[in-house]
């Protein structure tokens, strides 16, 4: 017994040992579990601020889309009564700068973030005027054997990713300003001004040669209602916005190829009002017009209605021709993918003999069926069908005998109800999201001839802020060229030129400078009473349409340009 009490003795001391190893390492793996359950809770809890958060920011954020677009249409109405709106705007605000610098403090921030996500960070300009043949290469092009100029077939430099751009933090700031008053960083724009984008009317010219070639005249409103509806394709996917020209900004476009020559103006800057006149090398034609885009929020979308009368008139026949383009809305402006449609209709009057071709550019409609499509017809005075007119404007255009297309109509009706019942959707499932249309061709009816098919874009299109190949040049500048064209031509606009070289801090910084600059012209001018007067366009009625017009004074080509504005 006394053997076996003294071998308990010499053991315990190990054994009590060897529990108190185990009761640490039991209280390090209780603290360890406890640090762990404490930071699982923290982090949770970091989880369900964050989330709570989102979604503050988009109970925020729909609240705020709702007050901009109530506030908006209580602004139009208000204008259209006659009494004055909720507020009022200072004369020292323009269409296209901040009236606010809290907002431009946030915007510049949002700007600066930019830089972060290029490859190469873009030198800073030694000076703020410079040589635009200098630097990067303008793309002026060589001349050909014939004395046709060969022109550039891309940008100096591709176009910045907007993924990682956010138009909440643009609204945030701007909510109760009038919808022409927000400004969009530099990177949601493309590197064209707003009177480049008006020439892009000018692509297919050679369907207002091929008008004045025919003597019948329902042949020459057919060419003219496929220039009408070529005017408005190259808008197709472009979902950049271009720059809002300065007043007095000016542009030309002489196409020796494409037999045109054309001068536009910025004449009026509120409301923002661009005239152009472009005229036939052979004195086949003249093409002239004034745009007011008249903008409209919806929430989710922004709808721009294009103001303004467009004349044709063909020489040869003594014949004018006006219309209205189409109303072009963008969809998904907050969140999704961009996605354009054009839509209404579209009236093309002959003065000389009364035919009239009245299109129909369709909107999407619940199924997507109608994205693209224009239809309509041609008829004479007495309002008989001479002829029908259908295709998609991001495609192509067709003719066909009038009782044709009437019989294919009514079939293809019979055929939409069908699909209709079969599916039997409410017109609550519709959404904003971009509709996928039945086929991306368009059917062709038998007896139909083919008046206008768009041209393919070139393959670095999407690379290029979807450009085609007409609009690839307009911007391109060397020295002869830089040696002619006034000091207004929005060639040298060192913002568009900086962002077209892809150094977009530079763009910003200089837009931002020109706008500055500009609202310190107006405030001299209102002190001292003077009127800002146009010097290539003056405004009266439309010959044709009586209309309230800009037409051209004249002078331009003479090439002397003095006492002109200093506006960059």
């Amino acid at each position: 017994m006394i053997k076996e009490c003294d071998m308990a003795q010499e053991v315990l001391p190990s054994f009590l040992q060897k529990v108190e190893v185990v009761a640490e390492a039991s209280r390090e793996t209780c603290v360890a579990l406890s640090d762990c359950l404490h930071l699982f809770t923290k982090q949770e809890g970091v989880r369900n601020f964050k989330l709570e958060q989102e979604q503050e920011k988009n109970k925020i954020l729909s609240e705020a889309l709702a007050t901009l677009a109530t506030e908006h249409h209580e602004l139009e109405q208000s204008l259209v009564k006659g009494s004055p709106p909720l507020s009022i705007f200072s004369e020292d605000e323009f269409y296209d700068a901040l009236s606010d610098s809290e907002s431009e403090g946030s915007l510049s921030r949002l700007e600066a973030v930019t830089a972060h996500s290029f490859d190469e960070e873009a030198d800073p300009p030694s000076s703020r005027q410079h040589s635009m043949s200098e630097g990067k290469d303008c793309g002026g092009g060589d001349a050909l054997s014939n004395g046709i100029k060969k022109h550039r077939t891309s940008l100096p430099s591709p176009m910045f990713s907007r993924n990682d751009f956010s138009i909440w933090s643009i609204l945030r700031k701007c909510i109760g300003m009038e919808l022409s008053k927000i400004t969009m960083p530099v990177i949601f724009n493309e590197p064209l001004s707003f009177l480049q984008r008006l020439t892009e009317y000018m692509e297919h010219t050679y369907l207002i040669h091929k008008a004045s070639s025919f003597a019948d005249p329902v042949e020459r409103m057919q060419c003219v209602a496929a220039f009408a509806v070529s005017a408005v394709a190259s808008q197709w996917e472009r979902t950049g916005k271009p720059f809002n020209p300065l007043l007095g900004e000016t542009y030309e476009l002489v196409r020796d190829d494409l037999g045109f020559r054309l001068i536009s103006e910025q004449v009026s800057h509120h409301p923002p009002i661009s005239a152009f006149h472009a005229e036939g090398l052979n004195n086949d034609f003249i093409f002239h017009g004034s745009i007011y885009p008249k903008l409209k929020f919806w929430g989710k979308s922004v709808e721009a209605e294009p103001k303004g009368t467009i004349t044709l008139e063909l020489l040869e026949h003594n014949e004018a021709y006006t219309w209205t383009n189409p109303t072009c809305c963008v969809h998904n402006i907050i969140v999704g993918k961009l996605w354009i449609e054009q839509y209404g209709n579209v009236e093309i009057t002959n003065h000389k003999t009364g035919d009239k071709c009245v299109l129909n550019f369709k909107p999407c409609g619940l199924f997507g069926k109608e994205l693209h499509k224009v239809e309509g017809y041609i008829q004479d005075k007495s309002k008989k069908k001479l002829c029908a007119l259908y295709g998609k404007w991001t495609e192509c255009l067709y003719s066909v005998d009038p009782a044709t297309f009437d019989a294919y109509k009514k079939n293809d009706k019979k055929n939409t109800e069908e699909k209709k019942n079969s599916k039997q959707v409410s017109a609550s499932e519709e959404s904003d999201e971009m509709p996928m249309p039945d086929s991306e061709s368009v059917f062709v009816i038998p007896g139909s001839v083919l008046l206008w098919r768009i041209a393919p874009r070139p393959p670095n299109s999407a690379q290029m802020y979807n450009f085609t190949s007409f609009a690839m040049v307009l911007n391109e500048v060397d020295k002869e060229m830089e040696s002619v064209i006034p000091k207004t031509d929005c060639r040298l606009r060192p913002d568009i030129r900086a962002m077209e070289n892809g150094e977009i801090d530079q763009a910003s910084e200089e837009k931002k400078r020109l706008e500055e600059k500009q609202r310190a012209a107006r405030k001299n001018r209102s002190k001292s009473e003077e009127d800002w007067k146009t010097r290539w366009f003056h405004q009266g009625p439309n010959p044709y349409s009586g209309a309230q017009d800009w037409l051209y004074s004249g002078s331009y080509w003479d090439r002397n340009y003095f006492n002109l504005p200093d506006i960059y």
